[in-house]
This record gives structure tokens, sequence and C-alpha cells, in this order.
């Protein structure tokens, strides 16, 4: 049903995190991207910036709908993919790897267990679905 990589860990509002050591790389899911439809702009949080879970840390716009993009982990944003200002439709074509949107040095790895798997993810699109 859903090509929903299962070495990442998910929010349910459909952000996903690839954990690399102390740092979780941060894009919205193939899921989000496609109920979107084409985005035309991405607000994406500062470089320096400390976020919290579950923090609001950015903004995604499609032509349909703005939505929030939040925090999976609490700790400092190190990079953005700057990228995506002028090409946000590069999270359309590839939503889990040249569409990552920020990096986050996160500060308890113990938050990872929050997050959901990729099973319990594709279960909770499919309980919102219906």
């Amino acid at each position: 049903m859903s090509n929903t990589p299962s070495e990442l860990k998910y929010l349910a509002s459909h952000e996903w995190a690839r954990i690399e050591g102390d740092i979780a790389v941060v894009g919205i899911t193939d899921h989000a991207q496609e109920a979107l439809g084409d985005l035309v702009y991405i607000e994406l949080p500062e470089v320096g910036d400390q976020l919290k879970a579950g923090d609001e840390a950015g903004v995604v716009e499609s032509v349909k709908a703005a939505s929030d993009i939040y925090a999976p982990l609490t700790g400092e944003v190190i990079e953005v993919n700057s990228a995506l200002a002028d090409s946000p439709e590069i999270v359309n074509s590839d939503a889990y790897h040249d569409g990552w949107m920020y990096k986050i040095r996160f500060v308890d790895a113990a938050e990872i267990d929050d997050l959901l798997s990729a099973e319990a993810y594709d279960a909770a699109v499919e309980a919102e679905a219906h």
C-alpha cells in the first residue's frame, strides 16, 4: 500500500526522522505530500532554533492547503535544506531523500521511543482514512 521506509521514524502528524548518530534529518512523508498536492512554498526553521518535540517547526503550503510541520525531537536546528526555498516541488518528487527539510541535533535519545515505526505510521494513516 505504501512506500513508507522502515528505517525511518514517524510522527502521526506526517513528519519523518532519519536518525544519524545524535542528528535527526526531518521531512514530511510521501503520504503528506500526496495529500497536500503540488507544494508552492515551504517555511523552514532557522539554523540555531531550539525546538521541543511537538513544536511547530515550519509550514508547507500547496495549491490546496497550508499545513504546519512539527519537530519530532527536542534539540537545535543545525542545517536547513535551502534548495526547497526555490524548488519546494522537490518534496513532491522525493519526499524521503532530496526533499528533507531540516536537521536537528537532538538532546534526548529516549524521545526516539515516542516516535512511530513505519508499520505504526501506516496503521495511523489507514485509520485516518476511515
